[in-house]
């Protein structure tokens, strides 16, 4: 069904090379991306007298900018990755007890819900990391909070409409407990719809990480990521444009190529339209 859709298969090739770079990057390039050369310093991409780590270019401290893109990819997904699941763990396990419970435990959660909706999400970052250490554990904790309540009234109005089904009141007859009522037939419903907002919400939680680095507030030197790396390129974009450029470019791909899974996925998960991959794969195979 992937190979259906080729700008969605090519989003994912391009994802997994993504995740490589993020697992292997600094075992393998740390060392290389962090020395200083002044001698490349704002070197031009494209030469290679210097060595195909210098493809893209030096950066303001003589550092191949290709190895530090690549040595970057870990910090920067795995601050998305543990926002998002941190978030989605979160927001589902109390949007499945806002549904399934009683009406005052289920307002008691969506007035929480409510609050953390009642602050701009950026500006709330902002505060907040302001006052504790930017660090990779605060920046997860901090963006996961935020996207809390985005699953929290997802799942909750997934439920209020799935525990009505005719296979859950049956089960209820049968005398099925609460919790396996709740992960044995209402979860695996609504976790498609899960998994299309979290592949979603990766590309925002990624841009709002790489706007907190751009801003000064986020991952600071000597860690990197992707955002940080277009904050310390900004000052030399009228003669080093690729300082920025480069790293910018990488979020933007990643972020289309989330939003390309993304819309295979809606598809490929939902029952009544999974038939179109299916047939396209057919005739292309």
């Amino acid at each position: 069904m992937l190979w259906a859709d080729k700008f969605a298969f090519a989003a994912a090739l391009f994802l997994m090379l993504m995740l490589l770079f993020a697992i292997f990057g600094p075992a393998l390039l740390d060392g290389v991306a962090s020395k200083q050369n002044l001698r490349a310093r704002n070197a031009a991409p494209f030469t290679v007298e210097r060595g195909f780590l210098y493809l893209l270019g030096g950066d303001a401290l003589g550092r191949p900018l290709l190895a530090r893109i690549i040595v970057a990819a870990q910090n920067t997904l795995t601050i998305a990755a543990g926002a998002v699941a941190a978030s989605m763990v979160i927001g589902s396990t109390l949007g499945l007890i806002a549904g399934y419970a009683g009406k005052t435990t289920g307002e008691v959660i969506m007035r929480l819900a409510d609050v953390i909706m009642s602050f701009p999400s950026l500006l709330l970052a902002v505060i907040v990391l302001y006052m504790l250490e930017p660090s990779i554990g605060n920046l997860v904790l901090v963006l996961a909070i935020t996207r809390i309540p985005i699953y929290l009234r997802t799942t909750r109005a997934e439920v209020l409409e799935v525990r009505e089904r005719m296979f859950v009141q049956a089960a209820q007859v049968m005398g099925a407990s609460t919790s396996r009522i709740i992960f044995r037939h209402i979860l695996p419903v609504i976790l498609p719809t899960l998994l299309t907002i979290a592949t979603l919400d990766f590309a925002f939680v990624m841009l709002a990480e790489s706007a907190l680095s751009f801003l000064g507030i986020g991952i600071q030197p000597p860690e990197v990521t992707w955002g940080l790396m277009v904050s310390q390129g900004r000052q030399y974009l009228t003669n080093a444009w690729w300082l920025a450029f480069w790293p910018g470019l990488m979020i933007i791909l990643t972020t289309m190529s989330l939003n390309l899974l993304s819309g295979w996925m809606r598809v490929a998960l939902n029952p009544t339209q999974r038939w179109r991959l299916e047939l396209g794969g057919k005739r292309n195979g």
